[in-house]
């Protein structure tokens, strides 16, 4: 993935203090804070909505800010835990694995969607499965070749299998290997190809790819929501306290719920993100997560 893209804004004299330092007459050059996000969608997509956001944080914390992208859903999780990011867009369970590895670190933020989540399972059209009634019903995918998302996806992999399991399908039930296919997008048009019968897909992706007619629902569809479930999340990293005050988290949390639909410009971050409003949220709230992760194997 290519550098960064730098979101920096000349700084003025009235900058935050860094906690534990003397006032000085002239302002030192701030670090900047670091933001990140799992690469859940297409890499430029989100090298649009997490720039805007970026900007957006910069004016209302008055500090610089970079949007870092990442390879990966644990290059996510590593660079927070080495501090090389200190806000970041996690999904449940990669929010969970983070904050396990980083003592101190916050969840702060969600959309309001995100304490009621829920994954789709989608079905290529020959493959002559038909819309689901209930979870039961999901032993009719035996057999038939299943992709998830990213390993460490949670709308993608995590709560999927953790509902097959409730239904009491195994991964080994699939004909030939369960597929990993890297993110929502790439499931999506995998499925639609025919390359795989079944996939798990994020139903906030899914329904923003069929709104701007990128699915061909000729060829694919819906079959199954699964149950909520709590999901995405910011997490802050506890050095940034050092770096911007005691008070920063709470500074962090209070721009995204100001974010308000009725400014033009803040709608546009809103609806990149795919958001009405966020709300806070706290580590306790995903627990339901981090004991479905240790189930199946993807928290130690």
């Amino acid at each position: 993935m290519s550098g960064l893209l730098l979101l920096l804004l000349p700084l003025t004299a009235c900058s935050p203090k860094i906690s534990g330092t003397a006032s000085q007459s002239s302002t030192k050059e701030l670090k900047p804070l670091v933001t990140g996000a799992i690469p859940d969608q297409d890499p430029e997509k989100l090298q649009r909505q997490y720039s805007k956001l970026a900007v957006y944080l910069q004016k209302e914390l008055n500090i610089p800010v970079q949007y870092k992208p990442v390879t990966d859903y644990t290059a996510a999780v590593t660079a927070f835990k080495v501090g090389d990011l200190d806000l970041v867009w996690f999904g449940g369970l990669t929010g969970v694995q983070a904050r396990l590895q980083v003592p101190g670190a916050e969840a702060i933020a969600q959309r309001d969607a995100d304490e009621k989540f829920h994954s789709v399972f989608i079905a290529n059209s020959k493959s002559g499965l038909k819309p689901l009634k209930d979870i039961a019903d999901l032993k009719q995918l035996k057999g038939h070749t299943l992709t998830f998302g990213s390993d460490s996806s949670t709308s993608g992999r995590l709560m999927p299998q953790y509902f097959l399991q409730q239904a009491g399908l195994k991964l080994t039930d699939f004909k030939g290997e369960v597929g990993f296919s890297g993110d929502h997008d790439k499931t999506i048009k995998l499925v639609e190809a025919g390359t795989y019968d079944v996939g798990a897909v994020n139903e906030k992706v899914w329904l923003k790819r069929v709104d701007a007619k990128e699915v061909d629902l000729n060829k694919v569809e819906v079959i199954w929501r699964t149950p909520a479930f709590y999901d995405y999340h910011w997490v802050l990293n506890p050095q940034v306290k050092q770096r911007y005050g005691e008070d920063f988290a709470k500074k962090v949390q209070n721009a995204f719920l100001k974010l308000d639909p009725k400014v033009p410009e803040q709608k546009e971050i809103l609806d990149l993100l795919q958001a009405e409003k966020f709300i806070p949220t706290k580590n306790e709230n995903y627990a339901q997560i981090e004991k479905i992760g240790r189930e199946i194997g993807k928290i130690k």
